[in-house]
């Protein structure tokens, strides 16, 4: 009988949960074919990546995450380079791998299906595990060492201005008088405590409490919205002439930085006029992708 190791069942895991949101719509923009040079500057499980060589293209496959790296080299296909790298150094890591001048460069922002069902990183207070939300392992600041050092007045900012919490104040004050009992180790410690605050104050919400809590976190450790002010305009010096730019983004603050730079960017000729978002059908069959706006433009 062939034994079944953990890094077999790591990559099914990755085609199990790994989802490709508005696929059709970014392949679109994009017009690959054989000739044509393409980054994937957020390649996770390789969804948009294997569509591109599908159709012959040459694609330069980036991610942070050294999980989504692993498995992606498993494919070791002709025309993929791959590339474990966060694309805040963007320009540096294409010019490294021979991808100097490109037809199109993709972004597909946020946490992967599969990063959100891995317990062990913490992303989802879904999933009971320890406070992590580290897209890379090399980072020194957890999720834990924020909610259990971080004094009232920064916690109360990032839970407002990151995570756009209405409670942030009150989630802050619980967190501090929380910790003086017991250390928020784990996500269900997290969420129980928002869950809580909501509960108390009586106030009802379509999301889960705790969603605006963990994504304000996972941002600030990753330093999610800084890498994409830094890397977007390092596109403009890797794109060809009529090179597509295509961002898929999850949510308003991600949205209004490639919004904005679009907008300003004289490079560039914006091709959506408003952002695209999914279909009814797409929604169904994966609830996760129903926050996606789809931005792109291309290059003068």
């Amino acid at each position: 009988m062939e034994r079944t190791t953990e890094k077999d069942n790591s990559a099914r895991d990755m085609i199990r949960f790994h989802t490709s949101v508005l696929l059709n719509e970014a392949i679109g923009f994009l017009k690959p074919e054989s000739g044509k040079s393409f980054i994937d500057a957020t390649a996770g499980g390789g969804g948009h990546t294997q569509d591109l060589l599908k159709r012959g293209a040459r694609v330069l496959a980036l991610d942070r995450d050294p999980e989504a790296i692993e498995y992606l080299k498993q494919k070791k296909e002709e025309n993929l380079t791959v590339e474990k790298g966060n694309f805040s150094h963007i320009y540096t890591i294409a010019q490294e791998n021979g991808f100097k001048e490109v037809d199109g460069i993709l972004f597909d922002l946020g946490v992967s299906s599969y990063q959100l069902e891995s317990a062990q990183r913490g992303f989802s207070f879904q999933k009971d595990g320890p406070l992590d939300m580290r897209m890379e392992p090399e980072l020194e600041v957890q999720a834990s060492n924020i909610v259990n050092h971080f004094e009232k007045r920064r916690l109360n900012e990032i839970f407002k201005v990151f995570g756009q919490e209405k409670l942030s104040l009150a989630i802050a004050e619980a967190i501090c008088s929380t910790r003086q009992i017991k250390l928020l180790e784990t996500t269900k410690d997290l969420e129980k405590v928002v869950y809580e605050v909501y509960r108390k104050k009586n106030v009802k919400t379509k999301l889960h409490p705790a969603t605006k809590v963990f994504q304000a976190l996972r941002i600030v450790v990753n330093s999610e919205l800084l890498n994409l002010e830094e890397a977007l305009p390092q596109t403009t010096r890797l794109l060809k002439k009529s090179g597509r730019l295509v961002i898929v983004s999850f949510h308003s603050l991600e949205d209004a930085i490639v919004k904005r730079f679009f907008k300003d960017c004289k490079e560039l000729k914006t091709l959506t006029k408003l952002p695209i978002g999914p279909s009814i059908l797409e929604i169904q069959r994966n609830p996760r992708s129903r926050s996606a706006k789809l931005r792109a433009a291309e290059k003068l």
